[in-house]
């Protein structure tokens, strides 16, 4: 029996003496309640607000993608801050918190050797599979990160791991690429880089070095890096000097021209992750060092009027209406204003330079180019910048493979890794290595 003193209620029951019968909360008690399930009603609310965007049904993981643009957003917003603080030019502290939250050490296994170098003052990093007795030379691979030529490292872990797929599934060596960026750098000091580390490591003693097959050598990069790899396989493509020559060039989803901001595919993707037309448009005035006050009005091809002279000559070569298959034209009208801002071209010539925009190059040019992988994604801005080019190197002859996603967008390739592994970054890197393999 209990120790407690009993206590007889209303109705005969027998309770210990300890037991109080529930008490109603009072009036403050319940206000406080009141006042907390607002406040946390409206963090809830705006966090969603925040974080939802309309994306079509057909993008590979929508919710995961939300959650991934809304991290980005919010990282940008915080380097805006920091810009107009005066602390570091906004492009400085984005990419020091990409850098600071994925940067890897230079970690070999067992199947892949890594190591941090630099080809010619160039740092770069090199992973090397393991050696084979039956294969005494590699295959290579020289690869150009993405990044806006502004933000990421060949050594934050996203890239760290494609470059290890690469080499361990390959068996290569692949020599992932460490140019500078913007703001430091600006065009075309991005190209002199890669075309130096590059020529480097062509050398006969550096090939030799690395057990590396003179014959079975590409060149690949995604985004910005894939503009740096066009532009690079056209220089050597017309360098006499160079002994070794690329068999082949893979481009993931590039950025290859800044003549129309208006494609079809910038006119569907407007405002989708993970970069919409303003922010790509921003890009291409920073790598420039332009006037953002130009932005605006280049977004809606004031730039390339038809009273801007400059441009006239070029535009055939960006005639989409030709150039793309109706399955991707779709609805969508060209934008071409009849009169412009001619001001822009002047100052900023850049934008028509075959190295900035290798989609623009003669035909004489695309001609000399190696068998060749281009992988577009379908919620992508620059999406019919890579149909665009495989169209007109398929016209001057050269052997194209135009690999398309329905469920792609734009970065979606590094994305193979919890917790930003999308289903479509692993079939993307898959068909990648894939070709790479059968072709290299």
């Amino acid at each position: 029996m209990s120790s407690w003193p009993l206590q007889k209620l209303a109705g005969g029951l027998w309770v210990a003496s300890s037991f109080r019968p529930r008490q109603p909360a009072d009036e403050p008690t319940r206000g406080k309640m009141r006042s907390s399930c607002i406040v946390l009603t409206a963090v809830v609310a705006l966090a969603a607000y925040y974080v939802y965007i309309p994306l079509p049904s057909s993008v590979s993981d929508p919710w995961k993608l939300m959650l991934l643009d809304a991290t980005f957003r919010s990282a940008q917003q915080v380097s805006n801050l920091i810009h107009y603080l005066g602390l570091s030019h906004h492009l400085l502290a984005l990419n020091f918190i990409i850098v600071s939250f994925g940067k890897k050490s230079a970690w070999s296994s067992a199947q892949v050797k890594v190591t941090d170098t630099d080809f010619d003052g160039v740092e770069v990093r090199v992973f090397e599979g393991s050696p084979k007795p039956e294969e005494p030379l590699k295959r290579s691979v020289v690869y150009i990160h993405g990044g806006g030529w502004a933000l990421a490292s060949a050594k934050i872990s996203y890239y760290d791991e494609l470059c290890t797929a690469m080499a361990e599934e390959l068996n290569a060596v692949i020599v992932s690429i460490e140019y500078r960026l913007v703001p430091k750098v600006h065009f075309p000091e991005q190209i002199h880089d890669v075309v130096r580390a590059t020529k480097y490591f062509l050398q006969p003693e550096v090939l030799q070095k690395y057990s590396v097959d003179p014959g079975r050598i590409g060149i690949s990069g995604d985004s910005a890096g894939g503009n740096l790899a066009a532009a690079l396989g056209q220089q050597f493509s017309q360098d006499a000097n160079l002994k070794s020559k690329l068999k082949l060039q893979a481009l993931i989803y590039p950025v290859l021209q800044a003549l129309d901001f208006n494609t079809p595919s910038y006119q569907q993707n407007v405002d989708t992750p993970i970069l919409p037309r303003y922010v790509m448009v921003k890009y291409w005035v920073d790598y420039f060092k332009g006037n953002y006050d130009f932005v605006q009005a280049m977004m809606v091809n004031n730039h390339t009027s038809l009273d801007v002279e400059e441009a006239a000559a070029l535009r055939a070569r960006l005639n989409w209406t030709s150039l793309l298959p109706t399955v991707f034209t779709k609805n969508y009208k060209p934008v071409m204003q009849t009169t412009g801002d001619a001001r822009i071209v002047r100052e900023i010539p850049q934008l028509l330079d075959v190295r900035s925009a290798p989609l623009i190059a003669d035909q004489e040019v695309l001609q000399h180019l190696p068998k060749t992988y281009i992988l577009t994604c379908e919620h992508d801005v620059l999406r019919d910048d890579g149909i665009m080019y495989a169209k007109r190197l398929e016209s001057a002859g050269v052997e194209v493979t135009l690999d398309h996603f329905e469920d792609g967008f734009h970065g979606c390739m590094i994305f193979t890794s919890w917790p930003t592994n999308f289903s479509v970054g692993i079939r993307t890197r898959n068909s990648y290595i894939t070709w790479l393999d059968q072709n290299l």
